[in-house]
């Protein structure tokens, strides 16, 4: 394979990763790691240090157009990420003691859970006329637009958010996983928010935890120019395409697509703790 025809398929494949991760929260390595590996042969360590510059990109690339549209709560983010720190710190700490085979089908299943329990829940059925009160303290509610104008929403279960967030960070540490499938997990399951809120501040706050890990990567030469550029070109453009595709697509639509995506992904991390290759 030349190199042009190289960067043409990843950039193509980069668009769709791109344009999954605008529209999930999940950032874009969902895609770009399975096809840098199985369809390209790349090193597992250059396709991570390529998915972490997708996930910058598409949080970059999205986040001032949600701020500017309304959708990403500031607050909420900045809460969770409080508590994803916390339990990222915690993971490290615990990674040599802990069976990463047992979690990792303990978490496989979880994502199997989730997926369904995202499917089940119509948030357009449910009704909240306050909020909980560390929410008001933190003054953590907020609107976001829809197709009949700017909806109020109010905030759930807020301890429990904060709680999950730490328990998601603590395995996002121990596995090595992204963290977007989770932060979305905890915005939607514990704090009831909307839907499109959840995955739109999970974009804003993956840009934040891959940044730092991008760094790292960085000095031990896990990121060269050849893969990435083309990963980041094609998922600016992704993006962008997905930021404008939000407002126009249904909420269940979006439900769907997320279950598909995290089902795929607890099943290839499933196979992987089985065969026992880790």
């Amino acid at each position: 394979m030349t190199i042009l025809l190289f960067s043409v398929l990843l950039i193509a494949f980069s668009v769709l990763a791109g344009m999954l991760g605008a529209l999930t929260g999940l950032g874009g390595g969902i895609v770009v790691i399975p096809v840098l590996v199985l369809l390209f042969h790349i090193d597992i360590h250059y396709a991570m240090g390529a998915s972490l510059i997708s996930v910058i990109t598409t949080s970059s690339g999205t986040a001032a157009a949600y701020l500017y549209n309304g959708y990403i709560n500031l607050r909420i983010g900045m809460f969770l990420e409080v508590a994803a720190v916390i339990g990222a710190f915690v993971g490290a700490l615990l990674i040599a003691v802990v069976s990463k085979t047992f979690l990792t089908i303990v978490f496989s299943i979880v994502l199997f859970f989730s997926a369904y329990l995202t499917i089940k829940r119509h948030e357009e059925a449910e009704q909240y006329h306050d909020s909980h009160p560390l929410a008001v303290a933190l003054k953590l509610d907020g609107t976001y637009p829809t197709l009949h104008g700017t909806d109020h929403y109010h905030v759930q279960n807020a301890p429990l958010g904060f709680l999950l967030m730490g328990c998601a960070g603590c395995l996002s540490g121990l596995l090595g996983i992204g963290s977007g499938i989770l932060k979305v997990l905890a915005m939607d399951q514990a704090l009831r928010i909307p839907y499109k809120v959840a995955t739109t501040t999970s974009n804003f706050m993956i840009g934040i935890t891959a940044a730092v890990s991008a760094g790292i990567y960085f000095t031990h030469g896990y990121i060269i120019p050849s893969v990435a550029f083309p990963v980041m070109l094609g998922v600016v453009v992704g993006s962008f395409i997905g930021a404008k595709l939000l407002s126009s697509i249904g909420t269940r639509t979006l439900r769907v697509i997320f279950s598909i995506a995290i089902s795929l992904v607890g099943l290839q991390m499933l196979i992987n703790a089985l065969r026992g290759t880790l």
